[in-house]
């Protein structure tokens, strides 16, 4: 097995890419989808259930668990893959958006941001050197710069402010992590909607050198439209040779758009979410399965899907079971949606290697347009 991060790129249609990223701890087939697993676990999944639906890599949360257990506490149990038993990649983020987010009694300097914990109010200090030792701590595989995430609408004023703080704590955090073989840091492109700001960034990443780049600062309140806009030029700002990562991305469509405009890797807790508040994603769209129309409905959520939510229940039984209040309803939900997604990456990397990625997106869209059938 290989000792070393790499990224070699296979094929492209147009600007959509297909390659694979080698770890110490398996490949990462890109374009990629990444599971969420915030506090450790993906929420109504065990890892191997994970593992199944063809994930390659999982996303864990620097600002949770360095609350809760803390990453010191992670590191004395042998490390984030031992504890939550998942052997392949982990890619951790750095923790700016939560303590942006979630944190209370927020104090930004340029050292970095001092919080009180929204578990119970506890007082910490995240910096980019922070940030870098829990990571190191958890045994992340991709580790993410340290940055500031504005959310949008703000000012051009406050974008840009926000984004050059980020670049100087990406540097910071290029320092403190050092060198580590098998091991990638990733730098984050901010700039919000404005291309020229957007330039800036990734100009100073580049200067800086990482072993993957984020597009950053998107899918924080500016709709699709807009974060097309930007992923129009936003790639291609960024290394050919070098994976790009779009943070907290998403809906389906999203992902599709996203992908035909050069994106490799994205991240969403939508589909784990949407499981447990009895959403599917299918072919056709959304299901709601609270819907008394399934009442009575014995077909799958999706006839073409092999998961064991289609294969072995009813939508009956699956709107029985969630109308219930039992645990097995987010479990198969979830189980279909993170198959779902990750049937759709498939067939975006089967697509992009044939050269025939338009016609995949032309049938991807008019499938949904078609819609849910009506219940037998």
């Amino acid at each position: 097995m290989t000792q070393r991060f790499a990224f070699t790129l296979h094929a492209t249609d147009g600007t959509a890419r297909t390659g694979t990223i080698q770890t110490p701890r398996g490949e990462i087939r890109t374009p990629a989808f990444m599971p969420v697993g915030t506090a450790a676990t993906v929420k109504a999944m065990l890892p191997d259930s994970v593992r199944a639906t063809g994930a390659d890599i999982l996303l864990g949360n620097t600002y949770h668990l360095m609350l809760r257990p803390t990453a010191e506490r992670i590191a004395r149990l042998g490390g984030l893959h031992r504890f939550m038993n998942w052997e392949r990649p982990i890619l951790t983020d750095s923790g700016g958006f939560q303590v942006m987010s979630l944190a209370s009694l927020r104090k930004l300097t340029e050292e970095g941001v001092r919080f009180s914990s929204h578990i119970d109010g506890s007082k910490h200090m995240l910096s980019p050197e922070r940030s870098m030792e829990i990571q190191r701590l958890l045994g992340s595989d991709i580790v993410m710069a340290f940055d500031e995430c504005p959310a949008l609408p703000a000012t051009d004023a406050e974008v840009a402010r926000a984004m050059r703080l980020s670049m100087r704590w990406a540097q910071r955090s290029r320092d403190a992590f050092g060198d580590r073989p098998g091991h990638a840091l990733f730098g984050i492109q901010q700039g919000g909607v404005t291309q020229e700001l957007r330039a800036e960034s990734a100009e100073a990443l580049r200067a800086i050198g990482f072993d993957g780049y984020a597009i950053g600062g998107l899918a924080v309140g500016e709709g699709q439209e807009a974060m097309f806009g930007v992923l129009d030029y936003a790639p291609g700002m960024l290394p050919d040779d070098k994976p790009r990562y779009l943070m907290g991305v998403g809906k389906p469509d999203d992902i599709v758009g996203a992908v035909q405009r050069g994106v490799d890797m994205m991240d969403c807790v939508l589909p784990s979410r949407s499981g447990r508040t009895g959403q599917a994603w299918t072919r056709a769209g959304q299901v709601n399965i609270k819907n008394a129309r399934h009442m009575d409905d014995p077909r799958p959520l999706d006839e073409a899907c092999t998961c064991p939510a289609c294969r072995s229940y009813s939508r009956a039984y699956l709107h029985h079971v969630f109308r219930a209040g039992e645990i097995i309803a987010s479990m198969l939900l979830t189980w279909h949606n993170l198959h779902y997604y990750q049937e759709l990456m498939q067939g975006l990397r089967e697509a992009i290697a044939a050269g025939t990625l338009d016609r995949f997106v032309t049938d991807f869209h008019a499938a949904r347009a078609e819609g849910d059938i009506a219940p037998l």
